[in-house]
C-alpha cells in the first residue's frame, strides 16, 4: 500500500485523503479502534463545550461530578471532535433576576388506576431563568385552560411574576407562529395581562432557545418520576411539591456551581406582584350569530347588536355571565347566563322597524297619545283604567288612526267618547268618523281677499262690453 497506490488501497473518505497528505490522523468521534471512556459522557461533554467551557474544565468536572478515571489528553481529543460537528459556538444568554421563565412540557409518569388501567399524564415544567428555580405539575391534557392554570399555579408558588414568559408553539398558547408577530390565544393574551408579564414564543423548531427548561424536563422525568407510577393526579402532583422543595431546590447546579433555592431568595424581591385575584376561568368559543339577532352558547341564547346579524363573534362565559366580543376582541354585550332553552334579549338590540308599540308599553304610547291631544291623552288613560291588560292593543289601534284621520278629529271624537263612557274601539272610531265628517261638511269660504273682487266690478265690465257689441 505505501509503494503505490492500488485498488486495494482506496482512499474512500476525504478524511482518509486528508489523513494522507498531512500524516495525521482524522479526528472524528467514535472513530474505528478502541472506545474512548469520553463517550459514556459525550452528552454532558456537548452541553459543556456549548456552555463555553474549556477541556482542562470539563476534565475537572467529569473527575469530581462523574469519577472519570480518563486522562486529560483523551477528554482534550474528544472535545475537539465535537467541536469540529458543532461548528460556531452559539452566543449563551443569561437573563437577570426576575427577567424571563420558560416552560415546556414532557411526558409525566403514568396513572395507574383501580384494575390496572393506565393513563398518561403531561408534565408541565417552568424555570426562572435566573436562578433555576422550578415548578412541576402533571396535567391529563395540554388544553388552554390546563396550560393557563399550571402557569398561575407556579407564579403563585414562586410568590411573584417574571417580565417575560418563553414558551414553545404550543397550540394551547400559540394560533400562527411567527419570528416577528406570533398572533397568540387570546385568553393567553388575557391571561398574561391580568399577571402584567409578556408571553414570548420561541422561534419555531429551534428548541436551543429555552434551553434551560429544556435540560430542566429531561432532570424531573429522570430523577423525580423515572420507573414510578401513581394511583392519582393529584398524588403525583404532591409527591413533585415535595420532591422540589427536599430534592430540587437544594442540588448545587453545574453551571453557575450555586444552590438553587439560595439563588431563588435573591431572585424572589426582583419577581413583579402577585394581582389580588386569579385569573377568571371562563370558557370561550367562536360563535355565528343566528338570524334572529342571538348566539347559542351551552343551548341558551343571547342576543347582540343587530349589525352582527350571521356574522362570527368571541364568546367568553362562566357559571354566572356571557360577554360577546368582536373580532378585534372588544366587548360588545354581557348577559346574565341562562337555563338551556331561554333567552336573553336587550330592547336595545332589536331594530326599530321589529319593535311594535306594545313592546315599548304602556307609557310609551300614553306619551305619543298626549302628542295627538289632550282629549286623546284623556280618554287613553281613562279606557286603560276600564280595560285592564286588554286596552293596550286598544291603545296601539288609537295610535294607529293618526295615518288616516288629522289630529282634530281624533280629539273630538275622543272627547265625546270620554263623555258618554264608550271605550271599545269601534265606538271610538265611530265618533272621530263623524267628526272627521262635520269638519268637511262646515268648510267656511273665504270673503275677503286682495285676489277676490268686488261685485260692482263685474257689472262695470259686462256694461262696458254691451258697448261695443
Amino acid at each position: 500500500c505505501a509503494a503505490s497506490p492500488s485498488a486495494e488501497c482506496t482512499i474512500s473518505t476525504a478524511g482518509e485523503f486528508e489523513a494522507l497528505r498531512t500524516g495525521c490522523a482524522p479526528l472524528t468521534v467514535g472513530a474505528v479502534g478502541r472506545k474512548s471512556l469520553c463517550s459514556g459522557h459525550a452528552g454532558t461533554i456537548k452541553e459543556a463545550l456549548e456552555a463555553g467551557l474549556s477541556a482542562q474544565r470539563i476534565f475537572q468536572d467529569l473527575q469530581s461530578n462523574s469519577g472519570f478515571a480518563g486522562s486529560y489528553e483523551s477528554v482534550k481529543r474528544y472535545a475537539r471532535g465535537i467541536e469540529q460537528e458543532i461548528g460556531l459556538p452559539f452566543r449563551r444568554m443569561e437573563a437577570l433576576p426576575g427577567a424571563e421563565c420558560q416552560v415546556d412540557y414532557g411526558i409525566g409518569a403514568w396513572i395507574v388506576g383501580e384494575g390496572g388501567k393506565r393513563r398518561k399524564t403531561h408534565l408541565f415544567r417552568i424555570t426562572l431563568s435566573f436562578s433555576r428555580k422550578g415548578y412541576s405539575e402533571v396535567t391529563f391534557t395540554q388544553a388552554t385552560d390546563s396550560f393557563l392554570r399550571s402557569l398561575e399555579n407556579a407564579f403563585r408558588t414562586f410568590g411573584g411574576v417574571p417580565q417575560t414568559v418563553v414558551i414553545d408553539n404550543l397550540k394551547a398558547g400559540v394560533l400562527k407562529a411567527d419570528v416577528y408577530d406570533p398572533e397568540l390565544n387570546p385568553k393567553l393574551r388575557d391571561f398574561a395581562q391580568h399577571y402584567g408579564t409578556c408571553i414570548m414564543p420561541c422561534r419555531v423548531r429551534t428548541p436551543r432557545h429555552k434551553g434551560k427548561v429544556e435540560r430542566q424536563v429531561g432532570y424531573v422525568q429522570d430523577n423525580a418520576l423515572k420507573g414510578r407510577t401513581f394511583e392519582t393526579l393529584g398524588e403525583e402532583n404532591l409527591f413533585l411539591r415535595t420532591w422540589e422543595r427536599d430534592v430540587a431546590d437544594k442540588r448545587i447546579h453545574g453551571t453557575v456551581r450555586r444552590q438553587v433555592c439560595t439563588m431563588y431568595e435573591e431572585e424572589r424581591v426582583y419577581l413583579k406582584p402577585l394581582p389580588p385575584g386569579l385569573f377568571p376561568a371562563f370558557k370561550e368559543a367562536v360563535r355565528k350569530v343566528h338570524r334572529d339577532g342571538h348566539v347559542e352558547v351551552e343551548h341558551a341564547y343571547y342576543s347582540v347588536p343587530p349589525e352582527y346579524v350571521q356574522r362570527q363573534v368571541w364568546v367568553r362565559y362562566d357559571a354566572r355571565t356571557v360577554c360577546v366580543l368582536n373580532h378585534r376582541m372588544e366587548q360588545i354585550t354581557v348577559h346574565a347566563r341562562k337555563q338551556p332553552g331561554q333567552f336573553s334579549t336587550c330592547a336595545e338590540h332589536i331594530p326599530k322597524e321589529k319593535m311594535g308599540n306594545p313592546e315599548r308599553g304602556n307609557e310609551w304610547m300614553l306619551r305619543k297619545a298626549a302628542r295627538i291631544g289632550e282629549a286623546a291623552h284623556a280618554w287613553a288613560f281613562a279606557m286603560l283604567q276600564n280595560r285592564g291588560i286588554a286596552g293596550t292593543r286598544v291603545l296601539n289601534g288609537l295610535l294607529g288612526l293618526t295615518d288616516k284621520y288629522p289630529a282634530g278629529a281624533i280629539n273630538q271624537g275622543c272627547l265625546r267618547a270620554l263623555d258618554g263612557g264608550f271605550f271599545s274601539m269601534h265606538e271610538l272610531k265611530d265618533h272621530i268618523i263623524h267628526a272627521h265628517d262635520n269638519e268637511q261638511q262646515t268648510f267656511d269660504f273665504i270673503q275677503i281677499h286682495p285676489l277676490i273682487r268686488d261685485m260692482h266690478e263685474y257689472e262695470q265690465t259686462i256694461k262696458t262690453k254691451e258697448l261695443f257689441t
